[in-house]
């Protein structure tokens, strides 16, 4: 058996030599769909084989565009934020609640207030009863206004007025209301202190 060197060669123009098909197209290397795109077109599609042959190294190619691409996808992104700064944002404690009011709820000597106001008011008082000008101050006392009562066969409870603060000043009971504001609620309960149990409520602002 010889080892052939060289390729068969027809004269131009021949299509079939016996049952074979003799290939018109000559590049090396391209596949069906590029063959026949050139036959239609006579423009021999940019392939990979001619890069070669042109001493131009194909995969720097692809490694520049991806590069390229790589760095078009970072901008538009943008730098990454800092995974410490991230956790700090993710972790920070929620803001408080603003009052409806606007008031700043306080603690002194293990009493809570409603406002900054009311505790420094409960302060003075503290200092007037030392002094002796007032007697018996008592903080937060309730006032029942009217009992509990069944509506519609639900048991409503009895509704009630709290004090601020109360005490004796010249043999006279004193009931006294911080406020920094009038609301309707205490509008009524302050109505019924007065129709139901004959009190003046003092209101300090």
């Amino acid at each position: 058996m010889t080892t052939r060197t060289t390729s068969l060669r027809y004269p131009e123009g021949t299509k079939t030599v016996g049952t074979a098909r003799v290939r018109e197209d000559k590049t090396v290397g391209r596949s069906f769909a590029e063959r026949e795109l050139m036959r239609r077109t006579g423009n021999a599609p940019h392939s990979t084989f001619d890069e070669v042959a042109d001493g131009i190294d194909p995969g720097s190619q692809a490694i520049s565009r991806s590069a390229a691409g790589s760095a078009a996808v970072a901008a538009a992104i943008g730098v990454p934020e800092p995974l410490g700064k991230a956790l700090k944002r993710l972790t920070k404690p929620a803001a408080p609640r603003k009052s409806k009011y606007g008031n700043q709820k306080c603690e002194s000597g293990g009493i809570k207030f409603a406002s900054r106001g009311e505790m420094m008011r409960w302060h003075d008082l503290v200092q007037k009863q030392v002094r002796g000008e007032i007697a018996d101050l008592e903080l937060q006392v309730p006032f029942v206004l009217a009992p509990e009562v069944v509506i519609n066969g639900r048991k409503r409870p009895a509704l009630r007025y709290v004090a601020d603060f109360v005490y004796e000043k010249d043999g006279k009971t004193v009931v006294e209301d911080f406020k920094g504001r009038i609301t309707e609620g205490y509008r009524i309960k302050r109505h019924l202190m007065k129709a139901v149990l004959g009190i003046d409520i003092v209101e300090i602002k």
